[in-house]
């Protein structure tokens, strides 16, 4: 039977906006080992410090151990071999996928390879990361039980439960979103369960088995795709009806039931992601997904399509296109947070380019090494906008909060394209 939660030593493995600030909620109450194959990002982290921000520096600092704990605290390491004493191993890495928008399992399958080396009788491992339903039992467990020799549900179990993180959200943090738990055993899900109720203070929901909650998660994110698919779908009718979509959704949100989603560009490791692993399960099973993979194509053409409003606009006003200046507000996924995975803000700064167009990129939050690497884009950073008077257009992708205080208006010579609609209507040009 597994370990009783007293004395349970947890291993979180994968220390990125999911995996730290869950390491560092049951580092205040067990000891933890955080594991990350990156040295450098292990290193950052003993240094007290999170790139990502999801993560205080006091209060990372606070649980911060020099040696693997006994009681309580967080020891980071990139050495697998200080896994070997922990009894619960909880699986935080990536999912993504690749160029043809097939799910990528390789990270969590190699996590397991790792943990399948130190797993013991009466171990449990809990996956976090974003599947299709089956992975944990059909893809995982597998290369458990192969490595390690061992017994699924006889000598060592499973759980599931999906990761609820909002980056750059300071109010909803990890232990106030209401968690799924599961388990691969009635007792494992109580275990599991009870498990994450010691830092979960929002509560706890017990599905009633793992795919259960593998399904759940999946389509939290497919749903918010499909709803901001449609909104993205209005906004270009209304453009056409020359109506401002904003307005129509305010007035349609009178309604006590109508769902307050808004146009935009959707990016991230969640929304953009998940939809296809659903896609691809279904797939699979002999079903081909209509609404998923329409709402995909068409979140995904979002980029592409402001950037040629922008052009319109600057013809309207007998502006050079070719050879012209044009800045973008913004370059990570959402505002006011670093995190600059999957940002479709890429899409305009490609088109853009596509017309020969010198297009500058302004973000006080990305790290331009981080964009240069990724993406291959210099931008520029710091807490010095550009002076918006050696541009033909401005385009606003992103709503951080230093970009409201900018002294944006549109002009005979100016375009001022409002991505996210957070500028006073008869500032811009054109807005979603």
């Amino acid at each position: 039977m597994s370990t009783p939660l007293k004395d349970v030593k947890i291993a979180v493995i994968g220390l990125g906006y999911v995996g730290l600030p869950l390491a560092v909620e049951f580092a205040k109450k067990f000891p933890v080992v955080g594991f990350d194959i990156a040295s450098n990002r292990v290193k950052e982290l003993n240094d007290g410090h999170d790139f990502t921000l999801e993560v205080a520096d006091q209060d990372l600092q606070a649980v911060l151990s020099t040696a693997s704990p006994k009681e309580k605290g967080l020891f980071n390491t990139d050495n697998a071999a200080d896994l070997a004493d922990c009894q619960v191993y909880i699986v935080t890495v990536p999912t993504p996928t690749d160029r043809h928008n097939r799910p990528v399992l390789t990270p969590m399958l190699k996590a397991s390879e790792t943990i399948a080396q130190y797993l013991k009788k009466g171990d449990v491992v809990i996956y976090e990361s974003t599947v299709y339903p089956g992975v944990t039992e059909e893809e995982c467990v597998p290369l458990l039980e192969k490595i390690s020799g061992m017994t699924f549900n006889k000598d060592f179990y499973a759980g599931y439960s999906p990761e609820r993180i909002n980056p750059g959200d300071k109010e909803h943090t990890v232990a106030k979103i209401l968690k799924v738990t599961s388990g691969s055993t009635p007792e494992i899900a109580e275990y599991v369960d009870q498990l994450y109720r010691e830092v979960i203070v929002a509560g706890t929901h017990k599905a009633s088995c793992i795919k259960v909650a593998e399904a759940a998660k999946v389509i939290e994110n497919s749903q918010r795709d499909i709803n901001i698919a449609f909104v993205n779908e209005l906004s270009k009718i209304f453009n056409l009806l020359d109506i401002d979509t904003q307005e129509v959704l305010e007035a349609a949100g009178t309604k006590w039931n109508f769902l307050p989603f808004r146009p935009g560009l959707v990016g991230g490791h969640c929304i953009s992601v998940d939809p296809f692993y659903l896609a691809q399960k279904a797939q699979e099973v002999g079903y081909h997904p209509e609404i998923i993979l329409a709402g995909r194509r068409l979140n995904d053409s979002m980029g592409k399509h402001v950037a040629t409003e922008v052009i319109k606009h600057m013809m309207r006003k007998d502006l050079k296109v070719i050879d012209s200046k044009v800045l973008i507000l913004g370059f990570t996924f959402k505002e006011d947070c670093p995190d600059v995975r999957n940002t479709r803000v890429i899409d305009i700064y490609s088109e853009l380019r596509n017309f020969d167009i010198d297009v500058d990129v302004y973000d006080p939050w990305a790290n331009p090494a981080e964009v240069k690497h990724e993406y291959g884009v210099d931008i520029i950073g710091g807490k010095d906008c550009p002076s918006l008077e050696e541009y033909s257009a401005v385009v606003l992708a992103v709503a951080h909060k230093e970009f409201k205080a900018l002294p944006i208006q549109k002009s005979k010579n100016l375009v001022v394209y409002d991505v996210k609609a957070v500028l006073e209507k008869d500032k811009v040009d054109a807005r979603l």
